[in-house]
């Protein structure tokens, strides 16, 4: 005789085989409406054991602190190149001074050429002495009527006669293509020191005579024709935004 199957527990039966299903929907749902909320604190909860411990935060803390340090050195270099571009636009409104913005450079003549966003109209003209904060940096090679084009020291090839106070040595200042230009003298024998100021030559008739270029950093005595000497220049050229022309 066949079992009777009562309609209740057929109903019970296909009911307990959909409770997973409903389950993972319910969960899905939950999840949904949460965005992960739950998922996250129980990650939290399990994860504990294994947070970093106190050396860890200790190593954070002296991250930021010398983050901290950091930044404040870089916002005291900053305020003291502003200072100096301020003293440059205040100098400059001075009878002969003409303050000028660094408009353009060349990647390929980083040490060669500038170019001026002032020119002719403002007074500038061909062989001007450019000075950047403290010192000279070059001359003036062209203008228009709104730009100048500076040709800097440290252009190869170019040449000004220089002076050295201490040991009253005259000397000629060549560009070198790199940040530092070569200080040539005529006589072998000369009393030349690392230290050493280099300023333009009282007696020249290109430039301002007595005008702050640089610094003897080395001093070559075996140079052939005659001793030689690699100049630091006061005025930085790879840094300068702000220039002052030294107009006629």
């Amino acid at each position: 005789m066949a079992p009777f199957l009562r309609p209740g527990n057929s109903r019970w039966r296909g009911l307990g085989q959909l409770t997973p299903l409903l389950l993972l929907l319910a969960g899905l749902v939950l999840v949904r409406f949460s965005k992960g909320a739950g998922f996250t604190d129980a990650y939290a909860l399990i994860s504990r054991p294994f947070w970093p411990g106190p050396a860890q935060r200790e190593w954070i803390v002296s991250a930021n602190d010398v983050q901290q340090t950091s930044r404040l050195k870089l916002l005291e270099r900053d305020n003291q190149r502003l200072r100096g571009l301020l003293s440059l636009q205040q100098r400059g409104s001075q009878v002969g001074l003409v303050s000028a913005a660094v408009i353009a450079r060349r990647p390929r003549g980083w040490w060669q050429l500038l170019d001026l966003g002032k020119g002719a109209l403002q007074g500038i003209a061909v062989n001007d002495a450019v000075l950047g904060p403290g010192g000279l940096l070059g001359r003036v090679s062209s203008t228009t009527p709104a730009t100048a084009r500076v040709k800097l020291l440290t252009a190869p090839g170019h040449e000004i006669g220089v002076w050295l106070p201490r040991s009253r040595s005259h000397g000629l200042l060549v560009g070198m293509g790199s940040s530092r230009p070569q200080l040539r003298f005529i006589d072998r024998d000369l009393d030349v020191r690392p230290g050493d100021l280099v300023s333009t030559s009282p007696a020249s008739t290109l430039l301002p005579p007595n005008l702050p270029v640089g610094v003897v950093q080395a001093v070559n005595e075996q140079a052939a024709p005659a001793t030689a000497a690699v100049v630091q220049l006061i005025a930085s050229p790879e840094a300068i935004d702000w220039v002052q022309v030294m107009t006629r």
